[in-house]
C-alpha cells in the first residue's frame, strides 16, 4: 500500500511530503468548511462522517450533498458528482505510464488519495515517466508523500467540521477560504491557451445556466466546456495548414 515501509523509507517520500506541507493550512480550511456544510445541510452525524471516511473529494461532496438534502433524483446526483469528478479521469490517464506496474490494490489506493494539488505536484516534479526499476520507486514514494500530507491535512480537519459544526461561527469565512483553495489550483492547472478557454467558457456557461434546479448549471458547463475544447482540437490543424 501507499504508506509501505519501502515508501516511507525512500528520499522523495519527504520531499513530496515536504513540497505539500506548505499548502496544509488551505487543504485544512476547505476540509473543515466541507465537514461543517455537510454537518449543517440536515445530514446525520453518521451520515457526515461516512461521507467524509469514504468519498474524500471536497467539491463532489458540497455538489451532491444539497442534492442528498432536496430529494433530488439519484441519477441527478449520480451525474453531478461524476461531472465534478470528471478531470480525476484525466488525470488517472496521465498519471498511467507512472503506475501501470504496481499490483491494482496499490493503485486503487494512489487512485483514491490523488487530489488536484498532488497530481501537479507530482507532475511539476516529474514531468515524463521513465521506466527503470528506481525512477518508478521514486514516482511512488513522492506520490506517497504527497498524498499522505494531503489526506492528514484534509481529514481531521473535515471531521472537527462534521463534529463541531454548532459551535464555528459563520463568520470564520470558511466558504471563501475554500474557494481561495480552489483557484489557487485552478491558476495551477490553467497552462496553456487550451486550458484557459475551457476554464473561460465553463464559468460563462455556469453562470447562464445558473438558474437551472439540481445545480444542473455544473453538468451543463462541463459538457459546453468539453465540446468547446474538443471543437478547438479539431480545428487547430486545419488552422495550422
Amino acid at each position: 500500500m501507499f504508506l509501505q515501509r519501502a515508501n516511507r523509507q525512500h528520499p522523495e517520500f519527504r520531499i513530496g511530503a515536504s513540497e505539500m506541507w506548505p499548502q496544509a493550512p488551505g487543504m485544512a480550511a476547505w476540509g473543515l468548511m466541507t465537514g461543517v456544510a455537510m454537518a449543517k445541510s440536515g445530514m446525520s452525524l453518521f451520515e457526515s462522517l461516512l461521507m467524509t471516511l469514504t468519498v474524500f473529494a471536497g467539491s463532489s461532496q458540497l455538489a451532491a450533498t444539497p442534492l442528498l438534502i432536496a430529494g433530488a433524483p439519484a441519477w441527478v446526483i449520480l451525474a453531478t458528482a461524476f461531472c465534478v469528478n470528471l478531470r480525476f479521469v484525466v488525470f488517472s490517464l496521465h498519471l498511467r505510464p507512472y503506475l501501470m506496474h504496481l499490483p491494482w490494490l496499490e493503485r486503487i489506493s494512489h487512485g483514491y488519495l490523488t487530489t488536484d494539488l498532488t497530481y501537479v505536484m507530482f507532475t511539476r516534479r516529474f514531468a515524463h515517466p521513465v521506466d527503470t526499476p528506481e525512477a518508478h520507486r521514486a514516482h511512488e514514494a513522492y506520490l506517497a508523500g504527497s498524498n499522505t500530507a494531503c489526506w492528514l491535512s484534509w481529514m481531521p480537519a473535515s471531521v472537527a467540521g462534521v463534529v463541531l459544526a454548532n459551535f464555528i461561527p459563520t463568520t470564520w469565512g470558511l466558504g471563501f477560504a475554500g474557494i481561495l483553495c480552489l483557484i489557487g489550483i485552478l491558476c495551477s492547472l490553467a497552462s496553456t491557451r487550451l486550458r484557459l478557454m475551457s476554464a473561460t467558457v465553463a464559468a460563462t456557461a455556469a453562470i447562464v445556466a445558473y438558474n437551472l434546479p439540481f445545480k444542473l448549471n455544473i453538468v451543463v458547463a462541463i459538457a459546453v466546456a468539453v465540446l468547446a475544447c474538443m471543437s478547438a482540437e479539431k480545428l487547430r490543424p486545419r488552422v495550422a495548414a
